[in-house]
Order: C-alpha cells, then structure tokens, then sequence
C-alpha cells in the first residue's frame, strides 16, 4: 500500500480484499447504473478548462476519466481511493481510452498529506460516505484546495427513498442471521442519507456555501445481471460468503423472487434518490 493508513481501518480491509475485487468484476454494471448522475455532478464541480480536479473514491475512475476529458488537455483529474484493486481498474481504463491527463493514488482522503491548494475542485460519486471521522476528511480535503475552490458530491439519499436498494436485504434477512444491523450513522451506503447531517459535517470541515438539493434519475440493470449484482456486493453480498451452499440456493431463490416487480422488458426499472450537495472553500 502506498500509505500508512491509520483510520478506516475496516473499509481498508474490506476494499482491498474480496469486496475490491467483486466492484472490478462488476463495475460495467455499475457504471451503467449510476451514468445519470456523472453529468450533474461534473457541471456542478467543473472549474473551467485546464483545470485541477480532485475525484475523492473514485473506485474504478469513471468519473476521472469524464473529468479529465471535460478539462481538456491542459487540465488534470487525479483520483484517490483506498482500494488497490479498482485502482488497478481505473489506471488500465484510463490507458486504454489513451488519457493521459487522469491519475490515480491509492490512499485515504481523511488522512492524506496532499500538497495544500492544489485543486480548484473536488468532485465524488457515492464515495465519501465511508470514512470513520467525515468532518476530519473534509477538513483535510478542503485544505488540499485552493480559496474558492468548489465541492460536488453525490450521496444516496434514505433507504426508505430507495426500496430498491435494499429489497435484497429486506429479502435475505430472515434466512442469513449474520447480516449486519445498520447504523444510521455508521460508514456505508446510507451514511449521508440526512442531509442536515450532510451540512453540519461539512460546517465542521470548514467549508462555506453549502447547498444539499436532491437529484432523482432513473436506474436499469439488465434482468440477465442483476442476479450477480443483488447477491454478490453489498450487505447480502458480504453475508453469502460465510453460508453453506443451501443458504445460498434459498436466498438467491427468495431475492431473485423479490425483484420480479421491478422487471420489465427484460430489465429492472427503478428510481435513485440522492443528494447533490455542492460547497466552496473561502477560507
């Protein structure tokens, strides 16, 4: 690892091992599904030509490689995440689409040592609800850019907005009693569902100007991969590692059953409720 990674010690294990490597194999599923939301985030962040972008979990660089090509070739996107395994994704990515102006560190962004102002903007798809002190990583994120700089990020929104995203728990839960209980609170997919939160950790970091605004799109997933994508990545996901094979047959048959409502014409159908919270650095 390219640090000494001190905090978010337990997302640090989870994306560098078999978690890291499940987003790799499907992240052209994910990427499809969450492609509404990189347009509105990179207008909402975009700090004119040739400029310096900092993408905060950028996973596999979908959105680096988006923001480097809209900042030209003067500018530059670099993009920082804690898994070694989508970062290897993303630099392959970013070779083969021959962009140069993209690159990727592997570190924390709460701890990071970034050379102080040196980005106009920071940009992040659903990838700063994990850290274990948020106001902490705000703080020294904001300082890793220059005054006036702008922040866009886009976080989900509650579970109750969002059935979908967790019809296979609700699904799973009385057959695998080694699914975790959520925290509201606690790092994960939920962890920016309040957006008074949102803004009170974003006060506590120090930025200025701060405005959460939902932003709902509409989701497909193809019905040939959403099997895979309910039942190998998140809590469901996590949970399927450690059960027999006949939990596992029973599960995949009552969450496959689960979805039936959501598919049409071959594919699932759903809306993402999110916040698209936008701040500046003025001090």
């Amino acid at each position: 690892m390219s640090e000494a990674l001190v905090a978010n010690q337990d997302q640090v294990a989870l994306w560098n091992d078999a978690s890291g490597r499940t987003w790799v194999e499907m992240q052209p599923v994910l990427d499809r599904m969450l492609s509404p939301f990189e347009a509105p985030l990179i207008e909402a962040a975009f700090p004119g030509q040739a400029g310096r972008v900092l993408d905060v979990g950028c996973g596999s660089g979908a959105t680096t490689l988006a923001m480097a090509k809209r900042l030209g070739t003067s500018g530059r996107c670099v993009g920082v995440d804690i898994s070694g395994p989508l970062l290897a994704a993303a630099r392959q990515r970013a070779a083969a689409d021959g962009i140069d102006t993209a690159t990727f560190v592997q570190a924390d962004a709460q701890t990071h040592a970034f050379v102080p102002g040196s980005f106009d903007a920071m940009i992040s798809r659903f990838g700063v609800m994990f850290f274990d002190a948020p106001e902490a990583a705000f703080d020294n994120i904001r300082r890793a850019m220059r005054i006036g700089a702008k922040l866009a990020l886009v976080a989900w929104r509650s579970p109750a907005e969002n059935p979908f995203m967790t019809t296979a728990k609700r699904a799973a839960e009385p057959l695998l009693t080694n699914m975790p209980k959520p925290d509201p609170n606690a790092p994960g997919q939920f962890a920016f569902a309040d957006g008074n939160r949102v803004r009170g950790i974003l006060q506590a970091g120090g930025w200025s100007d701060i405005d959460v605004q939902p932003l709902d799109a509409e989701g497909t997933i193809a019905e040939s991969e959403l099997l895979a994508y309910v039942t190998r990545l998140g809590p469901v996901g996590l949970a399927l590692r450690e059960v027999d094979e006949a939990t596992r047959a029973r599960v995949t048959e009552v969450v496959h059953a689960a979805f039936q409502p959501y598919i049409k014409n071959g594919a699932a159908h759903f809306g993402m409720a999110c916040w698209l919270v936008t701040a500046t650095r003025k001090h």
